[in-house]
């Protein structure tokens, strides 16, 4: 806004103010009384275009792009920590330390299924994280600790541009008692979250009134109710008496699909962190988590479907697909990894042969001379996943 107030500008405008015969060379006593004020003048506007450029949220360095997006309740995902489940072949007391790749492990809970474990260290950089783990502090008869699983990844601080465009998002659908909005907002604050869709009325294909017991049911229930099982008796009876007074309704039902933070299908436990925070099951529609009261949410995750693809590749002199594989699944798993992330911003997600191919012959020029007549399942055609499915690379053919 304000380029043309710049030094030199500002040094002409002052001295044309002055009548032109008296002497306005540089090195004047005009132009030396002059200069210092200018100069001056000028960084006071460069200091004004910062002022505006951090005024708005489209512009503003993170710093005051923070303070703005906390006038609307809002704020950068910090990072958050990596959970894994490890197996060893002693009692390891929960508090005990380990590292593995330069990383240290936290024990901090034991389950049926193994230990689980916390990086100390939050972000992306554990996920990776695999095999042997070195205690820090000695423990008696243990011989055997590994990483066996990634629990819930670790994510970064959000970045700058994404938490602006999330700033930006907000101010188009205004999250408020429920709405959809409201559920993408509250899932993607909890750590592990790297996308959520929000299926509303998910049931909707169910009318109210099927609900109702008809003359036939009604009958049934009269004659066979006494004659069943206490615990079956005392379900059905409710189910009977919640259908025949029209309490039972599909407007509430909400289903939220996960996406991990590292662009894969969440696992058990980060869907049931998550339930547990939107929607305890054993007080679902109560209102105890974040839900509204009335909402039954159901937490699912992105299903991982294997993509099979068969290369036709054409190498270049000295390369075959034993020495280029491991380059060319490189390429496909970040292709692959890219789709994963834009899930969330489209219902469908199509794998394309043009993409396959054109970035293999980027990414690999040095060992791909050609290729062509690529398959995807079998087929020389586009793969689209189903609306909740994510691609994974399956069995290649080089």
């Amino acid at each position: 806004m304000f380029e043309d107030k710049k030094y030199p500008a500002l040094m002409q405008s002052a001295l044309a103010r002055l009548p032109a015969s008296m002497d306005k060379r540089e090195g004047s006593m005009l132009w030396d009384g002059v200069a210092p004020a200018m100069a001056e003048l000028a960084l006071l506007y460069l200091g004004l275009d910062f002022v505006l450029q951090a005024t708005y949220i489209s512009t503003a360095p993170r710093k005051y792009l923070i303070k703005r997006a906390a006038e609307r309740g809002l704020s950068p995902k910090p990072a958050s920590a990596a959970h894994f489940r490890a197996e060893f072949d002693a009692d390891v007391p929960i508090g005990a330390c380990f590292s593995c790749e330069d990383l240290n492990f936290v024990v901090t809970a034991r389950t049926v299924e193994g230990w689980q474990l916390v990086c100390e260290m939050p972000g992306s950089l554990a996920n990776s994280c695999s095999g042997r783990l070195i205690p820090i502090d000695y423990i008696a008869g243990l011989t055997k600790a590994e990483l066996v699983e990634l629990l819930i990844p670790g994510d970064d601080e959000e970045e700058t541009e994404v938490f602006r465009q999330r700033v930006l998002a907000s101010l188009q659908a205004q999250a408020f008692g429920g709405n959809q909005a409201d559920y993408r907002a509250q899932v993607m604050a909890i750590p592990g979250v790297g996308g959520v869709k929000v299926r509303p009325v998910w049931n909707g294909g169910i009318r109210p009134a099927e609900f109702i017991p008809n003359a036939a049911v009604q009958s049934w229930y009269a004659a066979n109710i006494d004659s069943l099982p206490a615990e079956v008796t005392s379900w059905l009876q409710a189910v009977y008496t919640a259908a025949k007074d029209k309490w039972l309704t599909v407007g509430g039902a909400v289903k939220l699909v996960l996406l991990a933070a590292d662009n894969t299908a969440p696992t058990s436990e980060l869907i049931d962190r998550v339930q547990e925070v939107i929607d305890p099951e054993q007080n679902a529609g109560e209102g105890l988590g974040l839900a509204p009261v009335g909402h039954v949410v159901q937490v699912v995750g992105v299903q991982a479907e294997p993509v099979d693809l068969e290369l036709h590749l054409t190498y270049a002199p000295g390369w075959d697909w034993a020495a280029a594989q491991s380059y060319i699944l490189a390429v496909l798993d970040a292709y692959f990894a890219e789709l994963a992330a834009s899930w969330p911003d489209n219902e469908f997600l199509t794998v394309r042969i043009s993409q396959i191919e054109s970035r293999i012959l980027s990414g690999c020029a040095a060992m791909v001379a050609d290729i062509g007549g690529t398959k995807i399942n079998g087929q020389e055609a586009n793969l689209q996943l189903g609306a909740d499915c994510i691609p994974k690379r399956g069995d290649v053919v080089g």
